[in-house]
């Protein structure tokens, strides 16, 4: 196996290939990739739902590499913003901007919803590619009732790094969030999901291979 096979691997995992249907509302988790904004964004133009919810504060990681753009605001906020120049309108934007995790990200869009009155029964996701899968087990916890399409920025791996995410970041990234698939349903923050052998392969090389550094720490 080569580095390039297991990223690929894991990568394609990750992806949960959901098809696009009409829903009630397009929410963007809290994330530091502006591109998942522009995305939303695009599918709130094209129709796909008539409220788009942006989520997340980030505050906690500012002082990380590719959270320039962020300080001084929050993810949220930001992620508006974009969509608004894009042509969103501002009235249909709905703002979540104390989430610190994806957890609270549902946590907190949810309580603003019900505020709003607001009851979606279906609703698209949207996140970077690779935290497709990870987003649906944990919104699977929050919202076991409501149906969950998800969905991300059409860029295959070897085009997604950029001066936010390096490729070296994006590996110890895919990494982390797939043993997180399976260590975290025993926490109860995500659903249980089927690992195949090859892809678990995957991530025991890459380990292997010194790609730790978002590994959780006992």
């Amino acid at each position: 196996m080569s580095i390039e096979t297991a990223v690929q691997k894991i990568w394609h995992y990750m992806l949960m290939h959901h098809p696009l249907q009409k829903s009630d509302a397009i929410f963007v988790l809290g994330n530091r990739d502006t591109r998942t904004a522009e995305y939303a964004a695009q599918l709130y133009l094209d129709g796909w739902a008539p409220v788009l919810l942006v989520a997340g504060s980030g505050s906690i990681h500012h002082d990380k590499p590719g959270h320039e753009q962020f300080i001084g605001s929050t993810e949220a906020e930001v992620f508006a913003n974009i969509a608004i120049a894009m042509g969103v309108p501002k009235e249909v934007i709905i703002v979540e901007n104390e989430s610190q995790n994806t957890g609270q990200n549902y946590e907190f869009a949810i309580k603003k919803l019900k505020e709003l009155g607001i009851d979606p029964k279906r609703m698209i996701l949207v996140q970077k590619p690779y935290m497709e899968r990870r987003a649906y087990a944990t919104g699977k916890v929050w919202l076991p009732n409501i149906e969950l399409i998800v969905t991300s920025p059409k860029i295959p791996f070897n085009e997604y790094p950029n001066e936010a995410n390096s490729g070296e970041a994006v590996i110890n990234t895919l990494v982390g969030d797939l043993q997180r698939i399976k260590e975290y349903p025993k926490k109860g923050f995500q659903i249980e999901q089927d690992i195949p052998k090859d892809v678990w392969g995957a991530y025991e090389y890459l380990i292997g291979q010194g790609y730790t550094q978002r590994l959780i720490r006992d």
